[in-house]
């Protein structure tokens, strides 16, 4: 049976529509974003055999180009098409730390580092640069490495903060393992973050380790008190 003839409270579209994006399925998004489905095939019975092929919505989402377009009824032409959509969800989250309050916990850039660095195949160090009373300035990735880890170079944050004229700054790097659980040598390079940037005045407000749906955060933990002396 085709879609249009199911129960209009049952149709993906209709159902966004009147209850809302959250009350949907993760097939039922997926079918949206497809529009058709195959023959014989309807986009929600195609949604959930590419859910069940990729093994989740993440795993999907998270796909380079090649493994993405060898699911069933996607091609180059989708993977462009959901690399913008994803790409508007980031920038759309970076518009609204930027544009919203003053941060104030360590809930309040998670969602937003998440979305930036979940799903990369590799290792990025990154800096969300604040202002006197926290408003964000810029979010700045600015190390890159392989699988095994990132090289991070106080020296070199040292003087972004300075280019950036930033009073305080949230660190923040992913575990393509999926893991987010500090190493030692995560809580190594924030201290030694710490001691640099404490020299120009330039307070780390935490540093957000992210992994697979999951972000730990070192001031929650009490870890920036620690390494800081304070």
């Amino acid at each position: 049976m085709a879609i249009t003839d199911w129960p209009a409270a049952e149709r993906p579209r209709e159902k966004l529509l009147e209850r809302g994006a959250a009350a949907l399925t993760d097939a039922e998004l997926l079918a949206i974003f497809l529009r058709t489905g195959l023959p014989g095939i309807t986009a929600v019975d195609l949604a959930r055999t590419l859910l069940n092929d990729y093994g989740s919505l993440a795993a999907l989402l998270a796909a380079d180009q090649a493994s993405f377009c060898v699911g069933k009824g996607l091609g180059s032409a989708k993977f462009a098409q959901l690399q913008a959509v994803l790409e508007m969800g980031r920038r759309y989250l970076l518009d609204e730390l930027r544009t919203g309050p003053a941060l104030s916990s360590p809930g309040d850039a998670r969602s937003f580092v998440l979305a930036q660095l979940r799903s990369l195949p590799h290792e990025v160090f990154a800096c969300i640069w604040l202002d006197s009373q926290h408003r964000v300035l810029l979010y700045e990735p600015l190390f890159t490495g392989t699988i095994d880890g990132a090289a991070v170079y106080p020296r070199e944050v040292v003087r972004r903060a300075l280019a950036h004229n930033a009073a305080a700054v949230i660190l923040a790097h992913n575990h393509p393992s999926g893991v987010a659980e500090p190493s030692d040598a995560d809580r190594r390079i924030t201290d030694r973050l710490t001691h640099s940037l404490n020299a120009i005045d330039v307070r780390i407000l935490d540093h957000l380790v992210v992994g697979a749906g999951v972000v730990v955060s070192f001031a929650e933990r009490g870890w920036l008190r620690e390494v800081g002396g304070a």
